[in-house]
């Protein structure tokens, strides 16, 4: 008679959590109420050293913490063994070194790789934001901005030049990485790629990302790129911020530097309201109050404008002070 015979521990563990392909077997697993703790160490050893390729003698073993992905709606941290080894080779300049863990990650990184992946999917499928991420992982803030910046930078130098076909128009714009750490601007240029609007043939796409938000930062950038692909830019858009324009003037000579309709429509807004408090002031001597034609007006005006997808598609809805229109949510 057959007797049923079960799986050692590992090996269902492993499969549940995937971590044969990570290269690493589990051992031993903790839960407390903030997260849950794997203890693994590598399949198979290797002591090749890195430098000459010879194999070394073990020496001893140290811990590598690895944030990895959540389990169960709670935040995973593999302790993972790493045997390091001593190179017996005299002329070898490396006396001591851990085994690769290429596979499992980077080097000096404290996530995984599958890690940073599930970080650029949360980011860019499920438009998750930075801190949410953070919460999930249970992870700094600064850990998931470092992941997604070199991953992100990782895929432009992948594609490399060929990125840059083909564009015509681009857009330029600030960003404010928040929270920054202390000492530093916290400002990103952000460099678009617009064509695809312009064309209609599909969305706006990231070229690059450069640190700082000045004139010698977009100017940096675009001397560093191929001499065809400045030639190829007829349209550059951005806010009104003068050291875009200095630079777009100096390094895309026969560009046209235009204004993005978004800043377009907030300027004419302010210069609305700046006409309406005027006249305000001078036909009723006081601010707008609950009751005045130009304070009811205000709302519809502006608000509803620069927010509502409709007007700008459509155009201004006639608004003078016997007008009533309800303000817009």
């Amino acid at each position: 008679m057959s007797e049923v015979t079960a799986c050692p521990r590992s090996v269902v563990a492993d499969t549940i959590m995937r971590t044969i392909e990570l290269g690493v077997t589990i051992t031993d697993a903790a839960v407390d109420e903030k997260q849950t703790t794997i203890f693994c160490r590598p399949v198979v050893r290797d002591p090749r050293c890195p430098d000459c390729g010879r194999d070394g003698a073990y020496r001893d073993t140290v811990v590598r913490p690895l944030t990895d992905l959540p389990v169960a709606g709670y935040p995973l941290v593999l302790q993972v063994a790493v045997p390091r080894y001593r190179c017996l080779t005299a002329a070898c300049g490396r006396m001591v070194f851990n085994q690769d863990l290429g596979k499992l990650a980077a080097p000096r990184s404290s996530t995984t790789r599958r890690c940073a992946r599930y970080v650029l999917r949360r980011l860019i499928n499920d438009r998750t934001t930075i801190s949410a991420i953070a919460a999930e992982l249970g992870v700094s803030w600064h850990t998931v901005s470092t992941i997604a910046m070199q991953a992100t930078a990782a895929l432009i130098e992948a594609h490399g030049a060929a990125r840059l076909d083909g564009v015509r128009v681009i857009g330029v714009d600030e960003h404010r990485w928040a929270p920054r750490r202390r000492g530093t601007e916290g400002f990103v240029t952000l460099i678009i790629d617009l064509t695809p609007v312009d064309d209609g043939t599909g969305p706006a796409r990231l070229l690059d990302l450069v640190a700082g938000r000045s004139a010698a930062a977009l100017a940096t950038w675009l001397a560093e790129q191929p001499p065809a692909f400045r030639d190829q830019v007829e349209v550059i858009a951005m806010d009104g911020f003068g050291g875009y324009k200095t630079a777009a003037t100096d390094e895309l000579p026969e560009a046209t530097a235009v204004m993005d309709p978004f800043h377009v429509v907030a300027l004419a807004g302010a210069k609305l309201d700046l006409i309406r408090q005027r006249i305000q002031q001078a036909t009723c001597g006081h601010r707008g109050r609950t009751g005045d034609p130009l304070y009811g007006c205000g709302a519809p005006c502006a608000p509803a404008f620069r927010c509502s997808p409709a007007a700008n598609r459509h155009g201004w809805k006639r608004c003078s002070p016997t007008t009533t229109t309800s303000r817009s949510r």
